[in-house]
């Protein structure tokens, strides 16, 4: 057995970082699952045009955030587990795939939780369900994303 590590161990290998990264907590974690929150921000820069006057966050970040939470910060906990927190350093996950749909709005301003669930996690490779959430239930996309973690 490898290394469990920490929400915030995890969250620390994360290679996305401002303005870039979209995951603010990771709330829950485990072999099964893994739970993450991010508020979007009213000066996001991709809000000036997407739209002026009634700006909307483009659903290409709505994946990325998706993706962030659940395919990258859940590999490195899952290849951890798997192998060692070192191994996860050698590595860097990339986004393969994704099937979304999408049922809802994000606004500058609110906060939107991830939640991945395992489908599968063999080779390195890792296909997760996942859904995003407004803070009042309401399911904004859905789907499934898969990554592969390959050398840096």
């Amino acid at each position: 057995m490898g290394d469990l590590l920490s929400r915030e161990d995890v969250l620390a290998r994360v290679p996305q970082q401002e303005p870039f990264r979209f995951i603010d907590e990771i709330v829950e974690l485990d072999v099964d699952h893994i739970v993450a929150r991010y508020t979007f921000r009213e000066d996001q820069d991709f809000y000036r045009g997407h739209f002026p006057g009634n700006p909307v966050t483009p659903g290409v970040i709505l994946i990325e955030t998706m993706a962030q939470a659940g395919v990258v910060a859940y590999g490195i906990y899952l290849y951890a587990a798997e192998t060692s927190a070192e191994e996860v350093e050698k590595l860097v996950t990339v986004f393969t795939d994704a099937q979304v749909d999408f049922s809802g709005m994000v606004k500058p301003g609110d906060r939107v939780t991830t939640t991945a669930r395992k489908v599968f996690f063999r080779r390195k490779k890792l296909r997760c369900e996942l859904e995003m959430t407004l803070d009042d239930g309401t399911v904004v996309c859905s789907g499934v994303l898969s990554g592969m973690g390959v050398p840096r």
